[in-house]
């Protein structure tokens, strides 16, 4: 791989130094940015995981929104842990015939220099995460928080690091069987996002769809996130990080990072346009969450190839990213896949497709040969990450229940889940209009659907009065001392506190 060269020189420096004839101040100097270069690359990565927690709540509904925050939470914290504890090892160790690697287990027992060997590990345990956090989206709202636990525990420490250790092993102490072959996976089209995007088709099949998703015809039905603007901040922290992703694969701080940034802006504006314009040439309106949708579609697409495509390719490939982000969106809901954030399209399709057109879009031209090397590798991601997941999936459903009950997933996974609500000062409430057409009812529910008093029904004859505001308080009144009633929260629980 192509960053294997620029890591090469932090290994062994004074080999640089020979080749480079670098005065001894300027190599200092030149170690230390790359060290400086990868921690900051991999805060922003890790930045990310912001981007993926508010993408998701975005564009699911409110009454799961601490449940999803939890999920992504846990996906950072306990992925971190398993993955330093297990799967560094697993994927950087010493490889056994280029499959799994033996050492390296909580950063022991390896060789070179120590500091390296803890900057690298950060760098990666944040790739680790986000392969696990692309499965929350996909089974969001059903899912028992106690099995999604153990399904991002799995995938840090096993799945995922097993299968990056023949893609990108040689990168530490390792080697994998798919390098050697010369699979070029930069910075991990398929690597992170089609593993975690197979494990979440493993999931969203294994769980289900959400209650109503599919009428009685089986047709499917939109049930639409309670934040637009959430998603879209998300989206925006998401490419933010995504330089981070992409560049801080050099290993290095060098002139290499130039066209890997040009390629990851491009491809993620093409797809949003491309996604944008095919949406509004069929259904006759632009789509603000395929948009949205198309910018992460050109950035997984060009994940696997920003170091060897041109900006011009770089166009095509996120351009043909965005139309098929949505092709695959509508191909999976009607198959009965029920994914609320098209995880599966943006991660698993998109990643398949974004490493396939590495073979078609290099500056050195197309070539036959390397497409069916990068078909090899988009078929080993399948085929190891699906069949596990789903196994370990249908295991969590048949030992400590997978999904959640129905009435649970009406009233919504926070109170369930967590014993709170993410919302508290909004209420939920349902109007009905009579037979005849001339009343009009409105109903105040809580959180977990119990109707709350008092109701309030007009009739065409009803005189509408509008309550008298509460005036706000003083600036410099303690807000628990008296707080204000802005809303119909404290009237429907009969009174503040």
């Amino acid at each position: 791989m192509k960053r294997l060269a620029c890591l090469a020189f932090l290994f062994a420096p004074t080999l640089a130094l020979a080749q480079d004839a670098l005065p001894p101040e300027a190599a200092a100097v030149q170690v230390n940015l790359d060290y400086v270069w990868i921690a900051v690359c991999a805060a922003m990565v890790f930045l990310m995981q912001a981007g993926f927690a508010l993408l998701e709540t975005g564009l699911t509904r409110a009454k799961n929104a601490a449940n999803i925050i939890m999920k992504n939470v846990m996906d950072a914290s306990a992925g971190a842990i398993v993955f330093f504890v297990v799967g560094f090892g697993l994927m950087f160790g010493p490889s056994a015939g280029g499959l799994i690697g033996t050492s390296g287990f909580g950063l022991t027992g390896l060789e070179g220099e120590a500091s390296w060997t803890y900057l690298f590990f950060f760098f990666q345990a944040v790739f680790a995460a986000t392969a696990a956090t692309i499965v929350s989206g996909a089974v969001a709202e059903r899912v028992n928080f106690a099995a999604y636990l153990v399904v991002s525990v799995v995938l840090c420490a096993f799945i995922y690091p097993i299968f990056g250790g023949w893609a990108w092993g040689s990168l530490f102490a390792g080697g994998g069987w798919l390098e050697g072959l010369g699979f070029h996976d930069f910075a991990g089209s398929t690597v992170v996002h089609s593993v975690g995007g197979w494990a979440a088709l493993a999931g969203a099949i294994a769980v289900g769809p959400r209650a109503d998703k599919y009428d009685e015809t089986g047709a499917p039905r939109e049930i639409p996130g309670h934040s637009l603007p959430l998603a879209a901040l998300g989206v925006f922290i998401l490419w933010f990080g995504w330089f981070g992703f992409n560049a801080g694969s050099t290993g290095a701080g060098s002139t290499a990072l130039a066209l890997i940034a040009v390629n990851t802006f491009l491809s993620a504006a093409a797809g949003a346009l491309a996604a944008m314009a095919y949406t509004w040439v069929r259904g006759g309106m632009p789509d603000v969450g395929q948009t949205l949708n198309g910018v992460l579609a050109g950035l997984v697409g060009i994940t696997a190839g920003c170091d060897v495509v041109a900006p011009i390719g770089a166009l095509a490939v996120g351009g043909l990213a965005g139309v098929l982000v949505v092709v695959a969106t509508g191909l999976l809901e009607r198959r009965g896949v029920d994914d609320p954030v098209s995880a599966v399209a943006v991660h698993g399709v998109c990643g398949a497709w974004g490493t396939l057109a590495v073979a078609l879009f290099a500056s050195s031209g197309p070539s036959l040969a390397q497409f069916g090397v990068q078909a090899v590798g988009v078929g080993a991601a399948f085929a190891w990450t699906f069949p596990l997941a789903f196994g370990l999936f249908k295991l969590l459903d048949a030992t400590m229940g997978l999904r959640i009950d129905r009435d649970v997933e009406q009233g919504g996974l926070d109170l369930h889940e967590h014993g709170t609500v993410a919302y508290p000062e909004f209420v939920p409430f349902s109007a009905a209009t009579s037979a005849s057409g001339d009343s009009f009812s409105f109903t105040t529910t809580s959180g977990d659907g119990a109707i709350v008093e008092p109701t309030l029904a007009l009739t065409s004859s009803t005189a509408l009065e509008r309550p008298a505001p509460t005036p706000m308080p003083a600036l410099n009144t303690p807000w628990l001392a008296a707080p204000p009633t802005w809303n119909a929260y404290d009237a429907a629980r009969g009174g503040p506190g």
